[in-house]
């Protein structure tokens, strides 16, 4: 593909989001006007699914296109998640979707949380992105009042920009209009007449991942507290990228995808701070962030292209964010590496037509290094749930809750999806 006919793409990933969250999925809680609009201009996609209810694992799987297990993202060092100065991280040999779509001209930029592995061989810059600006892991990572017990003494939290510490300790209410201006200015460097190079912005906010901080506009404004100031800090981003393409000239031209690493914490108290619930949903999902229920794994998934794909969409089929790096690398004219396998599948036919199907035959829901579900078409099999067996069968056709196990009733279903595990 010549590159001035590639498009443009921006991925907004977000943090602990759930599949609630949004008004377009179904909340009344927070305001998100700028994402339903988005939903309504493109495709929403019900069943999307991340590779991890966790975040080092699901981020990994999204830029390599991989099941974490495949990747080396299991476990890191027997937990679930990289933790500061670990000797682990992404492997110089993984193939990001940064490094694919470089390679066919795009200019490439990450902003916001890595997590991925914070020393030098793991960081964005070693692995296709030309620039990065941001944290290298979660923020609950650094100095915390309050900390809850199971968390380490941290060093200080440190904001990097293209493997440099620019700064310790940062004002975290400041974080997210910072990475705002950081992406408008990458937008506009690359939307100027005879830049000559398409691009690929990662956007990965900190939101909603505890603690929240959060400017005081978005606060007084919230009608859920300091989550829906944030769910709606997220919405004013967005808008304020959208309206960069829109003055650019470029919004046909630019492929914008919104999702989350995996899902909420739900309306539980959070782990330290206030004792109020902390405000998330992953209705009507069954299950959390770090549960291998629909709750943990199904997250918000929304793709708009005006020049491709038709307005007011809706899909119920089988989608993963491993999907993205296949999908994004045959539209902009790329090509995968072909030495090695990769579990995520082209799912542009859904994109752009009604009548297309899934590819997956099957989606595999890990925990760490163990697989505990699958699901194949309606039906979701469950294995175990931390190390302890569980099985149980659900149609999440007619019961997208899990609240009704009809594992005694189809035997021949259960057949198949043990076979389809083995």
């Amino acid at each position: 593909m010549n590159v001035e006919s590639q498009p443009n793409v921006v991925l907004i990933n977000c943090d602990d989001l759930g599949y609630g969250d949004l008004g377009c999925y179904g909340s009344t809680r927070n305001r998100t006007p700028t994402l339903d609009r988005l939903a309504a201009d493109g495709i929403r996609f019900d069943a999307f699914y991340t590779a991890s209810p966790v975040c080092s694992p699901a981020r990994g799987a999204l830029l390599t296109g991989c099941y974490p297990p495949r990747i080396g993202f299991g476990s890191f060092h027997g937990i679930p998640v990289l933790f500061p100065g670990m000797d682990i991280g992404l492997g110089p040999t993984e193939v990001s979707l940064a490094r694919v779509l470089s390679g066919a001209g795009s200019a490439t930029q990450a902003i916001g949380k890595w997590h991925c592995g914070d020393q030098p061989d793991f960081q964005p810059t070693n692995h296709g992105f030309d620039h990065y600006f941001g944290l290298p892991y979660s923020n609950d990572m650094g100095r915390q009042a309050g900390k809850p017990e199971f968390l380490p003494e941290m060093p200080p939290l440190p904001l990097i920009a293209d493997g440099e510490v620019v700064e310790q300790q940062p004002d975290q209410a400041s974080l997210t209009e910072r990475y705002v201006d950081a992406a408008l200015d990458f937008i506009r460097e690359h939307a100027q007449p005879g830049a000559g190079r398409p691009f690929f912005l990662y956007l990965a906010h900190m939101y909603v991942h505890v603690p929240i901080y959060v400017q005081e506009r978005f606060a007084a404004a919230s009608r859920n507290g300091a989550y829906g100031a944030a769910v709606e800090a997220i919405d004013w981003a967005t808008s304020a990228i959208l309206d960069e393409l829109d003055a650019c000239g470029i919004a046909d031209d630019t492929i914008v995808i919104f999702t989350s690493d995996n899902g909420s914490l739900g309306d539980n108290p959070p782990p330290w701070g206030s004792d109020e619930p902390l405000g998330g949903s992953n209705n009507p999902l069954r299950g959390t962030k770090g549960t291998t229920w629909e709750g943990g794994q199904r997250v918000p998934g929304i793709v708009r292209w005006p020049a491709r794909i038709s307005r007011g969409r809706v899909s119920d089929d089988v989608v993963t964010a491993m999907d993205l790096h296949p999908t994004l690398a045959a539209v902009c004219g790329a090509h995968l590496p072909a030495d090695r396998a990769i579990d995520g599948l082209d799912i542009s036919a859904l994109w752009f037509d009604d009548d297309a199907t899934s590819p997956h035959d099957a989606f595999f829901y890990y925990w760490m290094n163990d697989l505990e579900a699958v699901r194949s078409g309606r039906w979701k099999l469950h294995f175990s749930k931390r190390g302890t067996a569980q099985r149980e069968l659900y149609d999440l056709e007619v019961d997208i809750a899990e609240t009704d196990n009809v594992i005694d009733a189809h035997p021949d279903v259960v057949a198949r999806l043990d076979a389809l595990a083995e």
